[in-house]
């Protein structure tokens, strides 16, 4: 499955996107170099630096009036500034992902979810969706804090999907009228990363609400939430690979690393986006291979951070 998705999405690339047309010129390579898996070597990289600088226009491989959805993330912390598109297939598949994802955290019909977030934010969308899909009671929260306050008083929410950076600031803002989010029924944060797979302030929300942490790879570049999700055993992260293809390469090279001792940067390119394909994307994340079946039953490829227990 993925080497006939791999090979469709460089067609489509080359065929439909100015950026990859020039950018594969330039290397000497084309679709029909893609025979097996290992092929992908022969492509160039892609970097943040490129999705800033060229033109968001030159990564569509189709016309506006195909797009369904246009999202503008700027992330001055993160130096990020993209605008991601998608189209009706793409948005079915993030929504899937993100049911998968979700599902791995033990969200059920039963759950009352309070979300964290700006809803503007196409990855965000995407988590209510595919709320609403699996049944579950959805309580977006937006971000402002008074309507986070007083929602907590009113409805009985047992989980909570956020940011790190919200996460805090709701702990911050209970505690500035005398109140403890410990006091409160949330048992399970779901924190989707924007920057990073490892959730920096992970420790420190655990002890302050008593609940549990999960974490989603969310990087806005990518633009969804779903390439990545921790695995229910807390036993490393799991890629979904139907959807997307995993290198790990050295930083300081273009050496792949292959077994499970080396850790390197995970490189990924996207098999099923339509809109606007990655293709050997660097994300700049520290990840290793995992070996072995997971206990959580899933057979989907684990990574390790250089802080996976």
């Amino acid at each position: 499955m993925q080497l006939e998705r791999l090979k469709k999405i460089i067609g489509w690339a080359y065929e439909k996107s100015k950026f990859y047309q020039q950018s594969f010129d330039k290397a000497g390579v084309t679709p029909k170099d893609i025979q097996t898996l290992d092929d992908i070597k022969k492509f160039p990289f892609l970097t943040l630096s490129e999705l800033n600088r060229e033109d968001s226009m030159d990564f569509l491989t189709l016309p506006l009036s195909s797009i369904i959805r246009i999202n503008y993330v700027e992330d001055s912390d993160a130096g990020i500034n993209v605008t991601n598109f998608y189209t009706r297939d793409d948005i079915v598949k993030n929504v899937e992902m993100m049911i998968r994802c979700l599902q791995a955290a033990k969200i059920h019909r039963g759950s009352i979810v309070g979300v964290q977030g700006e809803l503007s934010e196409s990855r965000f969308l995407d988590v209510i969706y595919a709320l609403e899909s699996m049944g579950v009671t959805v309580v977006p929260l937006g971000n402002d804090y008074r309507r986070w306050i007083a929602t907590l008083e009113n409805f009985g929410m047992d989980m909570l999907i956020s940011t790190p950076k919200l996460a805090v600031q709701l702990v911050i803002q209970l505690q500035a009228v005398g109140k403890n989010i410990a006091d409160y029924p949330i048992r399970k944060i779901i924190c989707l990363n924007t920057n990073n797979i490892q959730n920096p302030l992970q420790q420190h929300i655990e002890e302050r609400t008593g609940a549990a942490v999960y974490n989603l790879f969310a990087p806005a570049e990518i633009g969804t939430a779903g390439l990545i999700f921790q695995c229910s055993n807390t036993s490393g992260h799991h890629v979904q690979e139907d959807n997307f293809f995993v290198e790990i390469v050295d930083f300081a090279s273009d050496k792949i690393f292959e077994d499970e001792e080396h850790m390197g940067e995970l490189v990924i390119t996207t098999l099923t986006a339509q809109a606007r394909p990655l293709i050997r994307y660097r994300t700049r994340q520290a990840v290793r291979r995992m070996s072995g079946s997971c206990i959580c039953g899933r057979n989907f490829l684990r990574l390790a951070t250089p802080f996976t227990k």
